[in-house]
């Protein structure tokens, strides 16, 4: 078998979502018995999977309005239904740039509101 040189590594792992990154990090800890703490030599390929990590662990998003779109009065409709805000605050929310429409809610909540919101013809960021 050829040796793969630092920049195909790289190449191989830029192609990779962050959990088949997670992956690839547990089984190399398991096959050399390490941690992602291990000594520099191993930081680099235990890097992306720290981060995969982290992103598995979140537990609380934030629903992102990043725009309207065509049907502004639907998305103000969803908007109000999701939130208990009023016309004014609702209409006000839609038309400001990156606001956020629920803030710190669990995944199921934030995918639910995400399909409500893009159903209404809105542009939606979960983060």
């Amino acid at each position: 078998m050829a040796k793969l040189t630092a920049d195909e590594l790289l190449a191989e792992f830029e192609g990779m979502t962050l959990i088949e990154l997670a992956a690839f990090v547990k089984a190399f800890e398991d096959k050399f018995d390490v941690t992602a703490a291990a000594p520099v030599a191993v930081a680099g390929v235990a890097a992306p999977g720290a981060a995969a990590e982290a992103v598995e662990e979140q537990d609380e998003f934030d629903v992102i309005l990043d725009g309207a779109g065509d049907k502004k009065i639907q998305v103000i409709k969803e908007v109000r239904a999701l939130t208990s805000l009023g016309l004014k605050e609702a209409k006000d929310l839609v038309d400001t740039a990156g606001a956020k429409v629920l803030e710190k809610v669990n995944k199921e909540t934030a995918e639910k509101a995400k399909a409500q919101l893009e159903g209404a013809g809105a542009k939606v960021t979960v983060k």
